[in-house]
Formats: C-alpha cells, sequence, structure tokens
C-alpha cells in the first residue's frame, strides 16, 4: 500500500500546472537563398493544432498548455522538417530553414491513430510524402515503397500484381488500409494480385514495421501500409487543388492525376480522378510479354465541420486491368515440360518432375517464348464511406473518429487468345466494416485511446482456379486500448487487444471455425541525447489462419503450387522484441532498429511428397504444396541515415536485412529478402536537387532458400534521382526525373514469384511534374 501511495505521489508530481500557458511563433525561410516562405502548413503535433505562415514567412500559436512539444512544417516540393519544444509561462520563438530534399514525410497516424512525428513513436514507422512518391512514378504499391528501409516488393513478374512486403511478411501477414480503414481487396491471397489503390492521389504513404495488432487487428501481425488520401480536420474557404503528370521509358508510361477541393463556410466538397498506362517492362533480353497495364479511377467527398464535430463522405472507384506474364507456359504444362527436358508431361507414361534448377538453367539468358493465349486480370473496386467524429469534448474522451465502410470488390481472370476473351475465374469479395476510436483527455502524464472495430467479409470465386467451392463469410470483431504515461524524458506505452474471427462456409463440405485471441504489447522510450532517444518494446500479437489457409485446394498460378488448404491450422502467436534508436537534429537524422520475432505455430506452404520417392509431387502442372504450421523465427535490422554537411551537400544509406528460419529444422522460409543497402550523395542549390545513388542487393545462396527456390545472385545498381522545386504566388511546383539501371545490369528478385523467367527492368528514365495551388 505505501508502494502504491509513493508512486501515485510521484505522478501528482510529474503532472504540469493546468494553469501555465505560453506562446509559440517564429518565422520560416528557405535555406538556399533565405527568403521567407509564405504557405507553409505548421502543426503542433500533439496537440492537433495547424497554422500556416502569412506573407512574409511569419506563424504563431498563442494559449498553448505547458509541456513539452514536436512542431512539424509542410511544404510540398520541400523536405518536413520536426522540431522539440518546451513551453512553459512565456513565448518560445522556433524558426525553420526548409530545404529540398523531396522524399520522405515527418508525421503518421498509423501507429497509435493519433498524429505523431515519425521520431517519436514507439513503433518503428516512416512515412513517405507526395514528392517521394511521385519521384517513384508507379502505379502499384509495391514499386513505391520497394527503397524503403525494411520494405521490400512482391510481384508476379509485371508492375500490376506487385505488393508491399514488410521485413519479408507478406500476404495475410501485411495489412493495407485506406485512411486507416481496410481497403476490402484480396491482395494478400496470391502473388498476382496487385492492390487497387492509385498512389498519385495520396497525400502519404504510412509504413509501421513490426506487430501492429492492437490497433488494427491480426493481419497487421507483420505490419501495416496505411495509404492517406486526406488528413483534413477542419474547413477551409476557397479553392485548393493538384495536378501530376507521370512518364517513364522502361515500360512506356503515361499517366497523371488530379483533384480539387473546395470549401465554402463549415462545408468541403472534395473530387479527384487518375489514369494511367503501362506497357511491357523492357529488361535487356527484350520486353517481358503481357506484363502491361492500365487503370483509372476517381473519388467524391463532402464533409462538414462543425466547431466540435465532423461528419464526411465519401465514394471511390479503382478500374484496373494487368497481364499475369507466361501463366498460359504454367496452366498448358509447358514450363514443366521445358524442366524435364522437353518430353510431353500429359502422356500417361511420363515420370515428370517440377525441377526447378532446369527452369533456372532454361531462362538464364533468355525470355521465355510467347504464349499462344496470354492471362489477364480484370479488376473493380467500389467503395462507400462514412466517417465522423468529435473533438474538443468536455469529458473523459476530448476526441472521437469513427467510420463506416462497404467495399464492393471484383475480379475476372480472362483468358486472351488474339481477339477472343474469356472470363475463366471470378472472385467476389464484399466488405462491410466499422472501426470507432476515442481519445482520451490528456491529465497530467496520461493519454491513450480506447476504440472497437469489425467487419463482416463475404468470399466466392467462381470458374477455373476455384480453389473454394461455394461463398464463405467471415466476421471479426475486435476491441483494443492503448495507454500511455508521458514524463519529461520518459514515456510508457501499454495495449492490448481481444479479437475473435469466425469462418461459416456455405458448402457443409467444409467445417465452420472460431478462433479467438489476446494480442499485449508494452514499450519505452527515453530521450537520451538532445534530439536522440532510444526506444524498446515488446509483443505478444495473436493471428487467425487466413480463410485461403484453411480452405484452398487445387491449382494456384499465383503461388506457382497446387495448394492444399487445412482446416486443422491453429492460431499463430509472435513474441516480438524490438531495439530501436533514433535522432534528429538539423543536421544529422538516424532512424535504425533491431528486431527479432519468434512465431509459434507459423503457417506456410510446405511442399509435399506422398509417395516417397524423394522428389515433391506434381499435380496439374504445378509442384504440390499443403498449409503446414512449425515454429518459425525472423530477426534482421533495417535503418537509414541522412546527413547535411552543409546547406549544399550531404550523404544518405538506407539498409536492411531479414533472416528467417523454420526453428526445428533450420530451413529457410520462402521470399526472404536479401540483405540491401543504397547509400549515396544529396546536392542542393536553389529549388534544384541530385541524389546519386548506388544500390547493393546481396545473393541468395544454396544454403539460405526454401526447398521451392532456386539461389539468386547479389547485384548492383546506379540509379540517379533529382527533383527541382519553385514556388509561385499561391502555388508550388515540383518536377522529379530519375535515371534507373543506368548500367542496364540484368538482375532478378528474390521475392518475385517468377524470378526465373523474368529478370526485373533494364535501364529507364522517369519523369513527373506536380502543380499544387491554394
Amino acid at each position: 500500500m505505501k508502494s502504491l501511495i509513493r508512486l501515485f505521489a510521484i505522478l501528482l508530481l510529474a503532472i504540469p500546472a493546468f494553469a501555465q500557458s505560453g506562446s509559440i511563433s517564429g518565422k520560416i525561410t528557405n535555406v538556399a537563398d533565405g527568403a521567407l516562405v509564405p504557405g507553409v502548413s505548421v502543426t503542433i503535433v500533439k496537440l492537433k493544432i495547424s497554422t500556416e505562415t502569412n506573407d512574409v514567412g511569419e506563424y504563431s500559436f498563442e494559449g498553448v498548455p505547458a509541456g513539452t512539444y514536436t512542431l512539424v512544417t509542410h511544404l510540398e516540393g520541400f523536405a518536413d522538417k520536426a522540431q522539440r519544444v518546451t513551453v512553459s509561462d512565456g513565448a518560445q520563438t522556433v524558426d525553420f530553414a526548409l530545404s529540398l530534399a523531396a522524399i520522405s514525410a515527418e508525421v503518421t497516424i498509423t501507429a497509435t491513430g493519433e498524429e505523431q512525428s515519425v521520431y517519436e513513436t514507439f513503433s518503428t514507422v516512416s512515412s513517405v510524402g507526395i514528392s517521394g512518391i511521385n519521384q517513384q512514378a508507379s502505379t502499384s504499391l509495391g514499386e513505391v515503397l520497394d527503397n524503403e528501409a525494411g520494405v521490400s516488393k512482391r510481384s508476379f513478374g509485371g508492375g500490376g500484381s506487385s505488393r508491399p512486403s514488410i521485413r519479408s511478411f507478406e500476404g495475410d501477414r501485411v495489412l493495407i488500409l485506406t485512411d486507416g480503414v481496410r481497403n476490402g481487396s484480396i491482395g494478400s491471397a496470391s502473388g498476382d494480385h496487385g492492390e487497387p489503390i492509385s498512389p498519385f492521389n495520396l497525400e502519404r504513404i504510412e509504413v509501421i514495421k513490426g506487430p501492429a495488432t492492437l490497433l488494427y487487428g491480426s493481419n497487421a501481425i507483420g505490419g501495416v501500409v496505411n495509404t492517406v488520401s486526406d488528413d483534413e480536420n477542419e474547413a477551409h474557404p476557397g479553392l485548393r487543388g493538384y495536378f501530376t503528370g507521370f512518364t517513364g521509358s522502361v515500360n512506356k508510361q503515361l499517366g497523371g492525376a488530379g483533384g480539387v477541393e473546395y470549401g465554402i463556410g463549415k462545408y468541403i466538397f472534395k473530387a479527384d480522378g487518375n489514369s494511367a498506362n503501362e506497357g511491357d517492362i523492357k529488361t535487356p533480353f527484350g520486353r517481358i510479354d503481357n506484363s502491361a497495364s492500365r487503370s483509372y479511377g476517381g473519388s467524391f467527398g463532402v464533409g462538414y465541420f462543425g466547431e466540435k464535430s465532423f461528419v464526411r463522405g465519401n465514394f471511390t472507384v479503382d478500374r484496373r486491368r494487368y497481364g499475369i506474364p507466361y501463366a498460359a507456359l504454367f496452366e498448358s504444362g509447358e514450363i514443366l515440360s521445358i524442366a524435364n527436358g522437353g518430353i510431353d508431361c500429359e502422356a500417361p507414361e511420363a515420370m515428370c518432375q517440377y525441377d526447378i534448377e532446369a527452369i533456372k538453367t532454361a531462362f538464364q539468358n533468355v525470355l521465355p517464348s510467347v504464349p499462344d493465349e496470354n492471362v489477364d486480370i480484370k479488376m473493380r473496386r467500389n467503395n462507400y464511406r462514412v466517417r465522423f467524429g468529435f473533438h474538443d469534448f468536455d469529458g473523459i474522451f476530448d476526441r472521437g473518429n469513427f467510420s463506416i465502410d462497404f467495399t464492393d470488390y471484383n475480379h475476372k481472370e480472362i483468358e486472351v487468345a488474339g481477339a477472343t476473351e474469356d472470363v475463366a475465374t471470378t472472385f467476389d469479395n464484399d466488405v462491410f466494416s466499422f472501426r470507432g476510436m476515442l481519445s482520451q483527455k490528456k491529465s497530467g502524464v496520461f493519454s491513450g485511446q480506447l476504440g472497437a472495430e469489425g467487419f463482416r467479409r463475404s468470399y466466392l470465386t467462381q470458374g477455373a482456379e476455384q480453389l473454394i467451392d461455394g461463398r464463405v463469410r467471415q466476421d471479426m470483431f475486435g476491441i483494443f486500448g492503448l495507454q500511455q504515461i508521458e514524463f519529461k524524458r520518459v514515456a510508457l506505452q501499454l495495449g492490448a487487444r481481444l479479437e475473435s474471427n469466425r469462418y461459416n462456409p456455405v458448402n457443409p463440405v467444409y467445417t465452420d471455425l472460431n478462433f479467438a485471441g489476446i494480442s499485449a504489447a508494452a514499450g519505452i522510450r527515453f530521450e537520451a541525447w538532445k534530439g536522440g532517444s532510444i526506444v524498446a518494446s515488446f509483443a505478444s500479437s495473436y493471428r487467425a489462419p487466413g480463410m485461403e489457409e484453411l480452405y484452398n485446394f487445387g491449382p494456384h498460378i499465383g503461388t506457382v503450387t497446387f495448394e492444399i488448404g487445412n482446416e486443422l491450422l491453429e492460431r499463430e502467436r509472435s513474441n516480438g522484441i524490438e531495439f530501436s534508436v533514433r535522432h534528429q537534429t538539423e543536421k544529422v537524422r538516424v532512424n535504425a532498429s533491431f528486431f527479432l520475432d519468434s512465431i509459434s505455430n507459423f503457417i506456410y506452404l510446405a511442399p509435399l511428397d506422398e509417395d516417397g520417392d524423394g522428389q515433391i509431387d506434381v499435380d496439374d502442372n504445378l509442384p504440390v504444396a499443403f498449409y503446414n504450421q512449425e515454429n518459425a523465427r525472423f530477426y534482421g535490422f533495417d535503418g537509414s541515415i541522412e546527413a547535411d554537411f552543409n546547406k549544399n551537400l550531404g550523404a544518405f544509406f538506407v539498409g536492411d536485412i531479414v533472416r528467417a528460419k523454420i526453428t526445428s529444422s533450420d530451413t529457410p522460409l520462402p521470399r526472404i529478402s536479401p540483405a540491401r543497402g543504397r547509400f549515396g550523395i544529396s546536392y542542393r542549390s536553389g529549388g534544384f536537387s541530385l541524389r546519386p545513388e548506388i544500390a547493393i542487393t546481396a545473393k541468395k545462396g544454396p544454403g539460405d532458400i526454401f526447398p521451392l527456390e532456386t539461389t539468386t545472385d547479389g547485384y548492383t545498381l546506379f540509379n540517379v534521382n533529382g527533383a527541382y522545386a519553385f514556388n509561385s504566388k499561391g502555388a508550388s511546383h515540383i518536377f522529379t526525373f530519375g535515371v534507373l539501371n543506368i548500367g542496364d545490369k540484368v538482375y532478378r528478385t528474390h521475392t518475385n514469384f517468377i524470378k526465373d523467367l523474368t529478370p526485373e527492368a533494364g535501364r529507364g528514365v522517369k519523369f513527373s511534374y506536380t502543380v499544387r495551388f491554394f
């Protein structure tokens, strides 16, 4: 009892005096020429209040409660800047000097559901801003994020299917969100399924590495990618908008995106659109047949913003069509025939084996022949969303955010022979979801969030690749809470989530299954030196088996296996620790993490040898694999360092390494990204920046690959990226360009499902132009 009284007394002494308040003001200049910069957004992150610099580059906040805060600036074309300031009873001056970096953003909402600086989160988070998105100039999330520390792309030989993999977790373990809500696609289920999201209509893309199950559910056991289309929280008068045009030579890319917002009184009306065409990808061996894609879409929304409440409605459409390179060669058995010296594997007497080394050798220096038939995916997504909430409420919870969402998703796999098109398989996935989160009013050192969410998924496949016979419904419900205790130099975070998942197949052949589990996490952040902090965290996370892992049965080109589901699968349990070092000053920025995840009952596709002949079984021209469970371990490092030597010259490094194995047999897991590193220099002069870089990827040797994989050689690439930005009255402009794979190097990505058939893109040039007016 005495100990509790002492602890209570300490907490009371740590609570700042509520009566104290002060002000923050300053000016913002351009580091290149010292000119004052108007129209810069300045945000006090913790208080969620923003202002803009006036015509002479000055800003101010009045009546700021006593405490320590992070201020973040944002202006398109310039790097976000963040500074810490302690406010007491008086005035504080914080000036900023903006420089052109145009790569990353400094704010995220993904880690806690509340806006934070990426250097203050307990989870390891990176945030890619508009300029970074445009510099990659791709319609695919996987391509856009492939250069981020700890993030690689999982693909099926073409850009349309590229999806992010976080620390080599992929599929159902990486959750893709739009504005914090599931986007209702089935991109996690297959290597040839992409994500129906246009990067060019986004404000930023946030990546949280490590388990994010507390806030977002068991599908986030490996991490989260949150695409932020809009972070407006109040009305603004008048017209704002943007336009982006982009092009690229390696796939004959051409496209554009744009949007407008109009505010009148307490209302905002918003509309945006996008369209892009990408041809077959050019490699040093020629163009990859049927790797082209095209997409278009848009959205319309309206919002009402009262003094203490808001409500917003939005309707979004996305349409895509992209090719699945050489899929027909797997279906026809030609790949299997090549693996067996060219014999007819359909013949009754044939005893064909799936010899992956023979396949690798056959296409080491040449692309496969063009098939007589191609397979395309034609994708459609309609989304309807309502968001509402309140803020500055006088009660225990001073803010609340709620959403109701419905996604109607469909895609068709189309067989194309000449001018004839036949629908082979249809996938329908309807998802109704809801989410609500209350933010606890800060009381002394305490703050936190409490929330609940759920969804109902209705999934049906029909046709040739009908891996599940009949409709299956999945119901998820979860409740979660986070509590943060923040002292002057030390902060603690505790959280927990209770979640239930139920599967109800219509077909009586399958079993109704229920899974429930608790996830919990604890973290500590210590401000070890000025501008630097150390973060340590532990998370115990639960994941229910995915629908496909339980019920799939049949040939699946998207995973290059004949899949056999397993209704006896148990839930996964991941126990992970992470140690991070963060440093942020005007000259140096560091964000580095070491992690270790020990996973019991890890689910993976294991090769099957039922006849015991020492060879992997073959069915429908594909190797047979079943969903199995064993204990696994993931560990590694990822991080980035940026340093400015002076106002013109700097350097950067981004790198990551992952090791992942089945612990009982010491067998490497599939598609584990090899060690990677990118380093280069950054040169800035006025509004111009140039970033030449060397990108090095290590090999995956014989002792570091899964039984269904081949080795992958290491490689070194030389790239140059650049930008030119300037501001005119009421508008900002930025041009970006990139020259990629300057040496036209032949290389293959280990996380590509058909890497032995298709090398990556050869030498190419990308260009984009963006104008934002306000």
